[in-house]
């Protein structure tokens, strides 16, 4: 059976968690009237990491497994995971069990009303120097892009399957999806959300490793928004025009003999 709804979760060296996450996921959503997919991403793990997503997968048939052959990032992973989905709305969190999959179901319903729901961590369970940085990267996207997200690299999202025509396949799209989805025309809410410490497993981003890279994605995001087609609704469309009554009426042409 097609499910309605897809969740997505790339893994990258988070095999104590894996088990934790798919009972939580599929759990958060047991009294939902949807039929669902739990998509799990390895994107190239050295650990465990799969080992454990086959025995969630074991373990109920909803679970699906995906596996990079080597790691080519977060936002690989996630596309690799789109691809594989089937349903027409999907979701989106990280597998560090920071995100709550228990939030899932109050967004599902927002996003009766727009495109896609994006949480906001208002009590983030980081480092100082996490908070202090997400800050900065906040400030120099409102500046740079003219739009303000509260927390667009939040990776805790519900959309719909359509909001994936506006959004370029690349290498960072993860933090950038709300903003792309925004400037395509899409309709976007944030929704307070929780946000635990991380149990187990080590976080794989630091201030150093994204800063160049959150400069240069900035730039290239700038670029491709001042040069994206917006979403164009079928009632902005006009239909072909009629020919004229002479053109109907008039026979075709032939050739005349010699």
């Amino acid at each position: 059976m097609k499910p309605d709804i897809s969740v997505v979760i790339p893994l990258r060296n988070e095999g104590p968690n894996v088990a934790t996450l798919a009972q939580r996921t599929l759990e958060a959503l047991r009294n939902e009237p949807i039929e669902l997919e739990l998509i799990l991403v390895d994107d190239g793990s050295t650990d465990d990491t799969w080992e454990r997503i086959l025995e969630a997968r074991r373990a109920d048939g909803r679970v699906r497994g995906l596996r990079h052959a080597q790691s080519f990032g977060q936002s690989a992973a996630l596309w690799t995971g789109f691809r594989a989905s089937r349903g027409d709305i999907i979701a989106t969190l990280d597998g560090d069990l920071q995100n709550d999959p228990a939030d899932l179901p109050a967004m599902l319903k927002e996003l009766a009303a727009c495109d896609m729901v994006c949480g906001v961590r208002t009590k983030r369970q980081d480092t100082a120097i996490r908070r202090i940085s997400s800050a900065v990267a906040r400030l120099a996207r409102k500046t740079a892009l003219g739009v303000d997200f509260r927390d667009s690299g939040c990776n805790l999202r519900v959309f719909k399957r359509a909001v994936l025509e506006t959004i370029p396949p690349f290498d960072g799209l993860h933090r950038f999806m709300p903003i792309l989805a925004h400037g395509a025309g899409a309709k976007v809410k944030e929704l307070p959300v929780v946000h635990h410490p991380r149990a187990a497993g080590r976080t794989k981003y630091g201030v150093w490793n994204r800063l160049g890279r959150g400069v240069y994605d900035l730039a290239m995001v700038r670029w491709y928004l001042k040069r994206q087609i917006k979403t164009i609704t079928p009632a902005q469309v006009s239909g072909e025009a009629e020919a004229s009554r002479s053109s109907r009426n008039e026979e075709p042409h032939s050739a005349k003999p010699s």
